[in-house]
């Protein structure tokens, strides 16, 4: 994308003009370098060997946003560049040649999703204009580690707006600040979300790493779309400080990558407890010899071509030595959908009046859900051009978290999903692992039925959304030239043999075919 058009986009958004001036410099700033490094599809250990070699993370940055401002006019997944990107990476280069190196993530560019706070002068909005002036006093708890590590925040990521809670037919990775994200490897298709953003922009490799957030499918789903790997990690395991709410019950951030090794490397920096990398970055397809993995049903939906993906990766596990096992869902694994929303909408209201209303009133349009409401009302030619905010008025009536039903639905949910469900299935079955059909391939993105309900393949996710256990999404290939994902679930706080198996599953299907390849994105 040539800076004209950049700024042009940025200024029919209505944004703050800070954010354009941000951008201005940033782009000053990076074309005064140069750089012949093409960060096309480099892992973290690629940036690691330039860098051993003299190049520094000043040109790397470089090279990321020469191809964020070469290509991103055309999938909208960055919604705003960090203007302190190249000085952050000349300090850090300074150190690297003062012989001080902070780990693997030192001079590493990483982009975050805009609901992640980070003190850098761009605004965390939600893709919402009512938080387009709200500049961050501190970094969100995560940020604070990344940086801490050596990272470089590169910029902001566009998201489903308030992480795809406002309707019923919304259009995922559609934001009044950021516009529409499209597919990293068909812009006229669904990026899903909420992390759509991250996703297309780790796809695309406008960055090593992007930072999501999930509450329920908000990084498997768009990591799946897009052909990449996400991690949602268990839910406790990362500081949620600094990231705007939905539901802390559910909520939690992780990485979104092109490859298990990188995501794994971001996600030991993100937890509260880091665990050790090496056996992760050192697995084979062998680690599945012996691994007992239960095989959860795909979707009735699930197309032909799809499943047939999908039962070939099956065979490839049984070849690699593990032994599968078939399993058969409890009820309440098939229909806990209902206690999850009306739970989400009391959690909402809860937590976004909290968060509106501790941010100062130069940072924010409303103070509550209630106020929030009235204004999409004022700005719906802005705000609400293609769908509504009936989740969020059905959200603003909700009583305290006190109410029974509330209550009785969380309790129900733990019971029906983890003790009955989840920890039923891992216990009963002695499983090490369990893995579904994900989802994909996206469809057109519809502005009139929206996305919200995505491609998906299994409940599978959901269900260790709702439970707090780890999730990750891998790619398996394509299917008419778009990306399909498969679902991995290990046991709450087995993240790291998570990725473990993951990696080695990785490695036995070689499943990621970048959007280069796939003559749809160009």
């Amino acid at each position: 994308m040539r800076r004209r058009q950049f700024m042009a986009r940025l200024a029919s958004l209505g944004v703050a003009a800070a954010i354009a001036h941000n951008f201005e410099r940033a782009q000053a700033n990076t074309f005064k370098i140069k750089t012949n490094v093409d960060p096309t599809e480099l892992s973290i250990a690629a940036l690691q060997e330039l860098f051993a070699k003299g190049f520094g993370s000043e040109a790397i940055v470089a090279g990321y946003l020469a191809r964020i401002a070469q290509e991103d006019a055309l999938f909208k997944s960055v919604i705003a560049i960090n203007p302190n990107a190249i000085d952050t990476a000349r300090s850090l280069d300074l150190e690297r040649r003062a012989g001080r190196s902070r780990g693997a993530l030192h001079g590493v560019p990483i982009l975050l999703k805009d609901n992640i706070e980070s003190i850098d002068p761009m605004p965390t909005t939600a893709g919402s204009l009512a938080l387009a002036r709200s500049q961050a006093t501190r970094d969100a708890d995560l940020v604070a580690r990344l940086r801490a590590a050596g990272a470089v925040i590169l910029g902001k990521t566009n998201l489903s707006e308030w992480a795809n809670f406002r309707s019923t037919r919304s259009m995922s990775g559609w934001s009044a600040v950021g516009g529409q994200t499209g597919n990293a490897y068909d812009p006229k298709r669904n990026p899903s979300g909420s992390s759509s953003g991250s996703a297309t922009a780790a796809a695309r490799s406008f960055c090593a790493v992007a930072i999501g957030t999930e509450t329920d499918g908000s990084i498997l789903s768009p990591a799946a779309l897009n052909g990449i790997v996400g991690f949602k990690p268990t839910q406790t395991r990362v500081s949620g400080r600094g990231v705007i709410p939905l539901s802390p019950r559910q909520d939690v951030a992780g990485p979104m990558g092109r490859n298990v090794a990188d995501v794994a490397s971001v996600a030991a920096m993100l937890f509260d407890q880091p665990f050790e990398v090496a056996p992760i970055l050192a697995a084979r397809d062998d680690v599945l010899r012996g691994r007992r993995i239960g095989w959860w049903p795909g979707s009735p939906n699930l197309r032909p071509d799809v499943l047939a993906q999908c039962n070939a990766v099956r065979d490839l596990l049984i070849a690699s030595g593990a032994e599968l096992v078939e399993l058969t869902l409890p009820a309440g694994l098939q229909q806990f959908g209902a206690a999850e929303f009306l739970a989400l909408l009391y959690e909402f209201k809860h937590a976004i009046d909290a968060y509106l209303g501790d941010l100062a009133p130069a940072r924010r349009e409303a103070r509550s859900l209630a106020e929030l409401i009235e204004f999409n009302r004022r700005e719906a030619a802005r705000e609400m051009p293609f769908f509504g905010q009936e989740i969020f008025e059905q959200s603003v009536v909700c009583g305290p978290l006190t109410e029974p039903r509330y209550l009785e639905a969380v309790q129900s949910l733990q019971q029906s999903v983890d003790v009955e469900g989840l920890a039923a299935l891992f216990t009963q079955a002695k499983l090490d692992l369990i893995v579904a059909p994900g989802s994909g391939p996206a469809e057109l993105i519809d502005p009139i039925w929206g996305n919200r309900r995505d491609t998906g393949g299994s409940s599978l996710g959901s269900a260790a959304a709702v439970a707090g256990y780890p999730s990750l999404t891998l790619p398996i290939g394509l299917v008419r030239n778009m990306p399909v994902g498969l679902t991995l679930v290990a046991r709450r706080n087995d993240d790291a043999q998570l990725l473990y198996l993951a990696a080695g599953i990785e490695k036995a299907v070689n499943g990621r075919v970048p959007p280069e390849k796939n003559s749809s994105a160009r």
